[in-house]
């Protein structure tokens, strides 16, 4: 039976669909009863609603609304639209699902809660659209000043759980920047996906004993590179052409892959970097272990 592919819109609609399922029931069934807070704009509404006792719904539409617009300034209008309409989907969720709340102790809330908050974020990135406003704030913001995306939305949550320390205790904002901390780890792994990939790169004056190692035993796609080696301090002005073979593979596969180099070449210059993303070429490709 040949397979049919799914579209992509189809696609982007389950995952943000998905995604609003679950942050509603990591909100109603774990944090919100016990008074939990997440960073960025969830957690500015939650803050909103313990102390002012506003419908939560309502204050994470109206929160991320001023976001939404800048995100149509400063990403894409498609983008704005998209999140917008997953914002009023998570307060409609809010509304009229009954979710259950799970259960009251702190530490079930502070790992369970945040690994559905972070699959939900994570899902509804991955569907084209973002249930929470603060990086496209960061994103702003870093234009104007010289921080990086990072520090400002870092900044951001440290003052959301100075104000939480402050009118609820302590206790309640540790806990919190425990679940803020552990469902931003999870909605990096839902994004970034299972599998992790490494690139790596590889010097060496046997090259071509390397090149052919890498594609025929490991069966790796490779890109090579030309370049110069040598330019030793006591010897600067000597250096010699050579191939820089480059390649990404799994996690599992790095140690295979450094015994095949060093076999061939023990003084081989070998690094690797951690790939975010990445898709095509050969690397579903397994050669057999």
């Amino acid at each position: 039976m040949n397979n049919i592919p799914i579209p992509t819109w189809l696609t982007e609609i389950l995952y943000t669909a998905s995604g609003i399922l679950f942050c509603g029931f990591a909100l109603k069934g774990f944090l919100i009863p016990n008074q939990f807070f997440d960073g960025g704009v969830t957690g500015i509404s939650l803050l909103v609603h313990e102390i002012y006792h506003v419908n939560i719904a309502y204050v994470i539409i109206l929160a991320n609304i001023p976001f939404i617009i800048m995100g149509g300034y400063q990403i894409h209008r498609r983008f704005a639209f998209r999140t917008l309409l997953a914002v009023v989907g998570l307060g409609l969720c809010l509304l009229f699902i009954p979710y259950p709340q799970i259960t009251s102790d702190k530490l079930l809330v502070s790992i369970f809660g945040v690994v559905f908050m972070g699959i939900g974020v994570g899902l509804a990135i991955r569907g084209g659209c973002a249930l929470d406003g603060v990086e496209v704030l960061a994103l702003y913001t870093g234009k104007k000043v010289s921080f990086t995306i990072s520090e400002i939305i870092l900044g951001i949550n440290i003052l959301i759980f100075l104000i939480a320390a402050t009118m609820l205790g302590l206790p309640t904002a540790l806990y919190s920047i425990l679940t803020y901390y552990s469902a931003s780890r999870m909605t990096s792994f839902v994004v970034e996906g299972l599998e992790e990939y490494t690139g790596v790169t590889i010097i060496s004056g046997q090259s071509e004993a390397i090149k052919e190692k890498l594609v025929m035993q490991l069966g790796r796609g490779i890109t090579v590179y030309k370049g110069e080696r040598g330019f030793l301090k006591e010897s600067f002005d000597i250096s010699q052409p050579v191939d820089i073979v480059f390649t990404v593979v799994t996690r599992l596969e790095i140690r295979r892959l450094r015994n095949l180099v060093y076999r061939v070449d023990p003084n081989a210059f070998v690094f690797t970097s951690l790939i975010k993303e990445a898709a095509g070429g050969v690397l579903k490709r397994r050669a057999g272990h």
